[in-house]
């Protein structure tokens, strides 16, 4: 069913195009930015071609919850709702494609959502269960913080990662202040030191 992956080589993408933003010089990015009044991701939104099949999905492979949309939404949807995160779904027409969706093969590169999962095992028996294909790595072992990903599917192709990142902590690069970190939800580890470049 799942297929090993080997981690990309060292700079992957990003070696071949360059940096956007060098971490050393990050002060600059955030110039002429005010504070921002955003609390939390509240959900995503995805076209599907079919909402009932993705329902089912969202639900029997993710554990997702359905909420009942408000009567002003007169299109064909649905609502669902878990773990801190709204998934919206809007039924596709043929005048409304999903032009982040790659129908392909696997790529860990694509556009996707990811989980933070407290049990890889039971979730990989879970997509067995279901027989869901995909792709399972580990990458960050050398660095000592291993990090192991799951990628597959959902109905319409849109491609979804389960993982264990909270092994890695997150470090801010010159903008620690910046962070806005919901005290009425689970967050990620942060490193509570501004980090520039090499130094502390």
């Amino acid at each position: 069913m799942g297929e090993e992956c080997k981690e990309a080589g060292a700079g992957g993408r990003h070696a071949e195009e360059g940096l956007v933003v060098d971490p050393a010089d990050s002060a600059k990015l955030y110039e002429d930015v005010p504070p921002m009044p955003l609390m939390a991701l509240n959900h995503i939104s995805r076209l599907c071609k079919s909402v009932d099949a993705s329902v089912r999905f969202y639900v029997k492979a993710l554990g997702f919850v359905l909420i009942h949309r408000p009567p002003a939404l007169d299109f064909s949807g649905a609502w669902l709702f878990n773990y801190g995160v709204g998934i919206h779904l809007v039924q596709r027409d043929d005048a409304r494609k999903a032009p982040d969706v790659n129908p392909g093969e696997l790529d860990p590169m694509d556009n996707h959502i990811s989980f933070q999962c407290e049990d890889m095992g039971t979730m990989e028996r879970r997509l067995r269960e279901m027989r869901i294909r995909y792709m399972k790595r580990t990458i960050n072992e050398d660095e000592g913080s291993p990090i192991d990903q799951l990628f597959f599917k959902d109905p319409d192709g849109f491609m979804i990662e389960i993982c264990n990142c909270e092994n890695l902590e997150l470090v801010p690069a010159g903008a620690l202040g910046r962070l806005r970190l919901p005290r009425d939800r689970h967050n990620p580890p942060v490193r509570m030191v501004d980090h520039v470049g090499g130094g502390e």
